[in-house]
């Protein structure tokens, strides 16, 4: 097994506090409340750093380090296909195309929040139904992403979860190594 040091401590924070926070404001706060409000642009300004990080943070922090790629994606589905276990140090294609669609979904969230505060937005049933089509979309997306950490951490036998906490990911022997 071989140790990489991935995720550092200001990018597992940003994940952990956007899970935490998009999961209060989803499920437990409720959404007329001035609290929800608040929490909508705590979360916009998460994101605002987020993308700030993107840009001058570490190696598998920048934006640059996880592209959209369709050859790389199919070249994933490919190792899963046949079963080859390729560990990615940063996020995996399949991961990078999840992490744009989740950081897109809760952008267009936190902009269509915000719409509704602004009278030329106020009482437009359009914007909110698309905020809530946007919540279920991110929901949704999210149930997805969480299926398939576990799904490659069995797979790869890589424990994507432990990585983002410890910001390590532990790599066992023989498993193909994509940087």
């Amino acid at each position: 097994m071989i140790e990489h040091k991935v995720w550092d401590p200001a990018l597992r924070v940003f994940h952990w506090a956007l899970a935490v926070g998009f999961a209060a404001n989803a499920l437990v706060i409720e959404d007329d409340s001035r609290l929800h409000a608040q929490l909508g642009y705590a979360i916009a300004a998460l994101l605002g750093l987020r993308l700030l990080w993107g840009l001058v943070g570490p190696r598998h922090a920048r934006f640059a380090s996880f592209p959209l790629s369709p050859a790389g994606i199919l070249r994933h589905l490919s190792d899963i296909a046949t079963a080859r276990r390729r560990a990615h140090l940063g996020h995996s294609p399949l991961g990078a195309a999840m992490i744009w669609n989740l950081l897109l979904s809760v952008a267009a969230i936190a902009l269509t929040g915000h719409m509704m505060t602004l009278d030329a937005y106020w009482g437009r049933a359009w914007v909110e139904e698309l905020h809530e089509a946007l919540v279920v979309w991110a929901g949704l997306s999210i149930g997805l992403h969480v299926a398939a950490v576990i799904w490659e951490s069995r797979r790869t036998g890589i424990n994507l979860p432990r990585a983002m906490v410890t910001g390590v990911k532990t790599v066992p022997d023989g498993v193909i190594i994509d940087p």
